[in-house]
């Protein structure tokens, strides 16, 4: 099918956003790079398309210390949840930042979502984002959500932070939850997959971004730590997993080489790839064809798991998901 001129047009200034702030070429990343200047571009672009839809509402909690917040839409599913693990590269994100498309997630699946705000690197590397995890997953039981009523879900860094967990679960012989959803996730901390020297240019992220990101998570310790990149991990006894990621990502091939080895691990396993599709580019729906068709593919794969006795709401002018299909807020910093 071909890529619709919405889907071009759209990815075309998302990768060329640069031209927006004045610079001919993009932004080159480096470990003198303000962390604390990314963290605040992200939570600005996130104030301009954050817009929460009017029928979800949003909870603040403490969990042991860790800020999260709870979207409930209309005719939730009671006792179902979504936890929900943020982007950012290890390095920012928040709930704020993340807060208008979370809330979209949570109306369109008709499930209450939780998002909680681990703790950031450089100022606490691995392991602080996985112990954060485990200690909110811990704590879901006493409020009523079992791991059989829970799904995983996050993107980019969180998608990868999703899949580490599930190891760490495993391996701490903690029951696992029911399922999870990882779009573009960042599984490979080496960076070593062609997709990073192949895509760079076009990927939506600045020049050397993820080599930065990496060394202030991973700090000293190896990057191939399973617990910190999921795809050097023995991946048997997985519970069904669903992934997602653009052809012009460079997290592309973290995706598709973690799709393979939890295949070959005998692991219930989707992977569906958006041909010439950015980074998390689902949570760009409905503002054009292929991040709707993928949205509606990652939420009904939620709705078959949780089964179909429950309300699931629909995007303005969507469409019933076309079987298939290879397939947000603009300028956000998805990582």
């Amino acid at each position: 099918m071909k890529i619709s001129c919405k889907a071009r047009l759209i990815n075309a200034l998302v990768r060329n956003r640069h031209w927006f702030r004045g610079r001919l070429r993009k932004e080159r990343f480096s470990m003198q790079t303000s962390i604390e200047g990314f963290r605040a571009q992200c939570e600005r672009g996130a104030s301009r398309f954050g817009k929460i839809p009017a029928d979800v509402r949003i909870e603040e909690v403490n969990i042991e210390g860790i800020r999260a917040e709870w979207h409930h839409p209309e005719n939730e599913a009671s006792g179902k949840l979504i936890l929900y693990m943020h982007g950012g590269g290890y390095v920012s994100g928040s709930c704020s930042d993340h807060r208008g498309f979370v809330a979209r997630f949570a109306r369109r699946c008709g499930l209450s979502c939780l998002v909680f705000e681990y703790r950031l690197a450089p100022e606490h590397p691995f392991p602080a984002a996985l112990e954060d995890s485990v200690k909110v997953y811990r704590w879901l039981p006493g409020q009523g959500f079992f791991p059989e009523h829970v799904i995983f879900a996050g993107e980019s860094a969180g998608g990868g932070l999703v899949l580490a967990s599930l190891l760490a679960i495993r391996d701490r012989g903690l029951p696992m939850p029911l399922a999870a959803v990882a779009v573009s996730p960042w599984t490979d901390l080496a960076c070593s997959g062609s997709s990073y020297r192949t895509k760079n240019r076009r990927s939506a992220a600045p020049l050397d971004s993820w080599t930065v990101f990496s060394r202030h998570y991973a700090g000293n310790e190896d990057v191939r730590n399973p617990y910190i990149s999921p795809l050097y991990g023995d991946l048997h006894d997985l519970p069904p997993l669903f992934l997602n990621a653009g052809t012009d990502d460079e997290l592309y091939d973290d995706a598709e080489q973690f799709f393979h080895k939890a295949k070959a691990a005998g692991v219930d396993v989707v992977f569906r790839s958006g041909e010439g599709m950015l980074h998390c580019y689902p949570f760009f729906a409905p503002m054009f064809r292929e991040a709707t068709e993928a949205m509606d593919e990652i939420c009904g794969f939620v709705k078959k798991k949780f089964g179909s006795n429950h309300h699931v709401n629909d995007f303005p002018g969507n469409h019933d998901h076309l079987p298939g299909s290879a397939g947000g807020d603009p300028f956000l910093c998805f990582r």
